[in-house]
């Protein structure tokens, strides 16, 4: 793809492949690493002191400025012509003494840096457009993570998944969704839903919820990271999927607030899990028949997956799949990921007797699907387009619900 690319193109991949701790990135090309414009734009995003507010580990920056020295020295094929003070094309001394620096900074074993937690910037690149220059906070999420370690406890939510990541990219291409909604985010993990849609999409309040003592002492980290610490518009909450939402002290669950979507990523990969993930969801159901329910899904075993949809139609629960492809890998701007494992982003709608409790809106057409009001009803169900390995039975597979093309329409 580099060859496709501009050349602030190539370097703004390579920057934010860098803050997301990419284990192989993309380097600038040739021609383009040797000018010494690429070189300071790369030195003054990652290595200096007005770059990242959180900086990748040690032993990543060694071994990535390394690598990009090593590239430039090797893109300049006549040493004599580009070694004159006033060449453009030679190694940027500012570079030079970064790698020197590094080089004399004790870091890690390899095994003791795996172990570790570490910053981990993503990119949100579906939200360039939207942005205006002067707008801030910048299209980005900082968190700490433990890419390769499982907590004692078991918890995989020390890591930001590649659901997650994808369900934002959905999220940031249609924050209707979630703009000026209450969300409540199940399995909440590192926070990076919870986070966006409070940050960059305008949500009036999120609670991330989990399971896991581990993850919520976490989250108030994750939040001081992107400056929530002092909001009022998020909050952590332990949440025990399978256990009543209101206990024998609780008159009102979540102080009484409402709750417009519930979102969820990478929350369906232990079969064993899902009965209890399904009934707090058919009690979220019964407490908010109106909620708009969105579970993004990597489907690393099939099997598992299946048990998922086949709970849901167990317990007479709508389920159809949001037609939004996993971009390739060449193609991705950030976040970056893995583009070779299906994830499929549904939409699960309420059982016939909470939606008897839900006055549906007179008119649904294209207006109503722009402002967010997903429904699964048989008459705004598409009635083709159906996903691989799909059938037109309703009973063998959920139906494809292509949102993403209806709002390509309307806009």
């Amino acid at each position: 793809m580099a060859g496709t690319q501009s050349a602030p193109q190539s370097v703004n991949r390579f920057c934010y492949q860098y803050l997301q701790l990419e284990p192989t990135l993309e380097y600038p090309t040739a021609e383009i690493i040797r000018e010494s414009s690429a070189q300071d734009t790369i030195y003054k995003k990652l290595f200096s002191e007005e770059g990242p507010r959180y900086s990748p580990p040690a032993r990543y920056r060694l071994r990535v400025l390394k690598e990009l020295v090593a590239r430039i020295e090797s893109s300049i094929d006549d040493w004599d012509q580009h070694a004159f003070p006033d060449c453009a094309q030679e190694v940027s001394e500012d570079l030079m003494t970064a790698l020197s620096d590094s080089l004399a900074t004790p870091v890690p074993s390899e095994v003791s840096s795996a172990q570790q937690k570490s910053y981990v910037t993503y990119h949100l690149s579906g939200l360039e457009q939207s942005l205006r220059p002067q707008q801030s906070p910048p299209p980005d999420i900082t968190l700490l993570e433990a890419r390769s370690l499982i907590s004692a406890s078991g918890t995989t939510g020390l890591r930001t998944w590649e659901a997650a990541l994808h369900l934002g990219q959905f999220l940031c291409e249609n924050p209707n969704l979630v703009q000026g909604k209450r969300v409540l985010e199940l399995g909440a993990g590192t926070g990076y839903l919870a986070i966006l849609c409070v940050k960059h999409l305008g949500s009036t309040h999120v609670v991330a919820s989990d399971g896991s003592d581990d993850v919520i002492n976490n989250l108030p980290e994750s939040f001081f990271l992107n400056d929530l610490q002092e909001s009022t518009l998020i909050r952590p909450m332990e949440l025990r999927w399978g256990h009543a939402l209101v206990g024998t002290e609780d008159q009102r669950w979540n102080n009484g607030e409402n709750v417009d979507v519930v979102i969820g990523a990478d929350i369906t990969y232990d079969q064993s899990i899902i009965p209890a993930l399904i009934a707090t969801v058919e009690e979220l159901f019964a407490s908010f028949p109106a909620v708009q329910v969105l579970i993004s899904a990597t489907q690393r075993n099939e099997v598992t997956f299946e048990a998922f949809c086949n709970r849901c139609r167990q317990r007479e629960m709508g389920l159809s799949y949001v037609d939004f492809p996993i971009p390739p890998r060449e193609q991705q701007k950030g976040p970056f990921y893995n583009d070779s494992v299906p994830i499929r982003i549904c939409q699960v709608s309420a059982p016939p007797i909470a939606r008897s409790m839900c006055k549906p809106p007179q008119n649904r057409g294209s207006a109503d699907i722009a402002e967010g009001k997903l429904t699964n009803d048989e008459d705004s169900e598409p009635k083709s387009g159906h996903g691989p390995g799909q059938s037109h039975d309703y009973e063998d597979a959920p139906k494809v619900f292509n949102y993403h093309a209806i709002l390509n329409k309307i806009q």
